[in-house]
């Protein structure tokens, strides 16, 4: 039997249809959501002896669920682990009894408590390092203005990585905003300041293989669109050399835009629209990051700290 065909592992499949089409997920997301599903599948299987259809994943209860649990813990995942996989089993389960009518179990059961981490925020310098030893590693001209340019969107736009990556050649001429598409396909304007836009007009002026509008901006090496691990691995080795804190990662340099902008004044609301977060609670962090950072320079700096 196919994989399409078994009637559970065909219902994964609908339902990463559904995240993309209806959701707008990122594939990402997709991926690890279905993976998720196709696990549970497994499980019951083994744990209930029976073919799982529709109709037993809309009856499964709490023991079903914490035996799942329990065996993905077997596995080595933490609280958060643990946490992102039970909400993918829920929406799953979900998606399942929406198909069925609403008809079968709506399970409560609280996830394990995950305690929220403070993203720390990297120093302008340390960043300006980064994208300079990472420049300096590169093997041609193009690929260490290529480099350079991505870092310093991150940390001089706030973009995700994957945002970067899935900029196109219309967005040139550059001007003093750029319009970027983020998650769930939501579109936000961010100001691009001068050094940013100087460091991507120097990449545009030497990639070998052109930025014409509707194609893709940054390229790998041999000309198809350049992949996220490959900026990953360049901060890492960057960070490595330089003697930085392994959270010193792309993503980190996103973290560093928003908390220096609310260190410099920036109100919140301002700022969930630079970053494009849904809902200011996702900023909120932010204010933390903040009070965080000024509370390690308390202590490393006063004498009686």
């Amino acid at each position: 039997m196919a994989l399409d065909d078994h009637p559970a592992r065909a219902l994964a499949v609908a339902w990463a249809d559904h995240l993309r089409r209806d959701r707008r997920r990122s594939e990402h997301t997709i991926r690890a959501y279905q993976a998720t599903a196709h696990r549970l599948i497994g499980f019951l299987g083994q744990h209930r002896g029976q073919m799982v259809d529709a109709t037993m994943l809309a009856s499964i209860d709490r023991g079903d669920l914490r035996g799942f649990l329990s065996e993905r813990r077997g596995d080595g995942l933490g609280n958060s682990s643990a946490a992102r996989e039970l909400s993918a089993v829920r929406g799953f389960l979900d998606f399942v009894r929406a198909g069925q009518g609403g008809s079968g179990n709506s399970v409560k059961m609280k996830g394990p408590r995950v305690k929220k981490g403070v993203p720390r925020p990297v120093a302008p310098a340390d960043i300006a390092a980064i994208a300079e030893d990472a420049a300096e590693s590169a093997s041609e001209p193009w690929i260490a203005a290529r480099d350079e340019a991505v870092l310093l969107l991150l940390y001089g736009a706030g973009l995700r990585i994957g945002e970067a990556m899935a900029l196109t050649g219309d967005i040139l001429p550059l001007g003093e905003t750029l319009s970027v598409t983020g998650k769930r396909a939501k579109t936000r304007i961010v100001p691009l300041i001068a050094p940013v836009r100087a460091a991507i007009e120097l990449y545009v002026g030497l990639c070998p293989y052109g930025t014409a509008p509707g194609e893709i901006l940054f390229r790998g090496a041999r000309g198809g669109p350049l992949a996220p691990e490959i900026i990953r691995r360049a901060v890492q080795a960057a960070r490595v050399r330089l003697g930085l804190n392994e959270r010193t990662t792309p993503h980190a340099l996103r973290h560093s835009f928003a908390t220096h902008l609310l260190g410099r004044g920036a109100d919140l609301r301002s700022l969930q629209e630079l970053l494009g977060h849904a809902s200011l609670s996702s900023t909120q962090v932010y204010t933390g990051v903040d009070a965080a950072h000024l509370l390690d320079v308390y202590r490393n700096a006063h004498p009686r700290a």
